[in-house]
């Protein structure tokens, strides 16, 4: 792991590094020593680790809640090179859809492929930060929406080191088989009007999920239109589990 860069902005320490191929940031509170919950935040398609709300959710869970944070690029986003696979697949897929075809299957079958990739480097980060002296061994706590919950099922499912999560506008198409391993609490979110992952499919995800607690919040709206509130939700959720 190598650190490439470090500034402080309002309490918190803001550190880019690299682990191998994967370009990552790390947010911690400014002079924190010791060990403390970690929340791993999975961007959405087209985004990056240091997209808008990425930021917005890791700023506020250092400084209302003590937590370290981080977000890494998706392969084919931000700092990572293009995916000639990848790209192939997204452009047969736009063309697809362009001549009648069923977007959600198409978008299930693309992020079941690239979390066989994230899912091992996504384990392989949580094994390095944890051993920096100001993140420590602490819980962990995963969020993620659309594509973050696409490839955040499959690495919950897969990281016993995960206690909680946030996860929603995703579908169960390809999935399911995974959420049927997640136990730990989770909080699930839909919006109502979902133009890119089906009303039914959303709540067969739900559905899906193994987990004991497990709270569903639906919204109206399209696929973008997240109400800026469920950011105070994922707070107090994470709080509550982790703190």
């Amino acid at each position: 792991m190598r650190f490439t860069s470090e500034t402080s902005t309002d309490g918190v320490r803001e550190q880019l590094f690299t682990l191998g191929e994967i370009p990552g940031v790390l947010w911690t509170p400014e002079g924190a020593t010791g060990a403390r919950p970690l929340i791993v935040l999975g961007h959405g398609g087209g985004q990056h680790k240091k997209a808008p709300d990425i930021l917005a959710r890791a700023h506020r869970s250092v400084t209302e809640c003590g937590f370290a944070a981080v977000a890494v690029d998706v392969p084919g986003h931000g700092d990572r090179p293009p995916h000639e696979e990848y790209n192939r697949i997204a452009t047969e897929n736009q063309a697809r859809v362009a001549a009648g075809a069923e977007l959600a299957p198409l978008i299930a079958g693309f992020q079941a492929l690239v979390a066989r990739q994230t899912v091992p480097e996504w384990r392989a980060v949580l094994d390095a930060v944890r051993q920096l002296a100001h993140v420590g061994a602490g819980p962990v706590g995963y969020w993620g929406i659309s594509l973050g919950c696409g490839l955040g099922v499959p690495f919950v499912a897969a990281e016993p080191r995960v206690r909680a999560a946030v996860l929603g506008l995703g579908g169960a198409l390809a999935a399911a088989e995974a959420a049927a391993r997640i136990t730990v609490p989770v909080e699930f979110l839909v919006q109502w009007d979902d133009e890119r992952v089906p009303r039914e499919q959303g709540l067969a995800l739900f559905d899906a999920l193994a987990s004991a607690e497990k709270t569903l919040h639906a919204n109206p709206g399209a696929h973008g239109e997240l109400p800026a509130f469920e950011l105070e939700g994922a707070l107090r959720f994470f709080a509550r589990h982790l703190a």
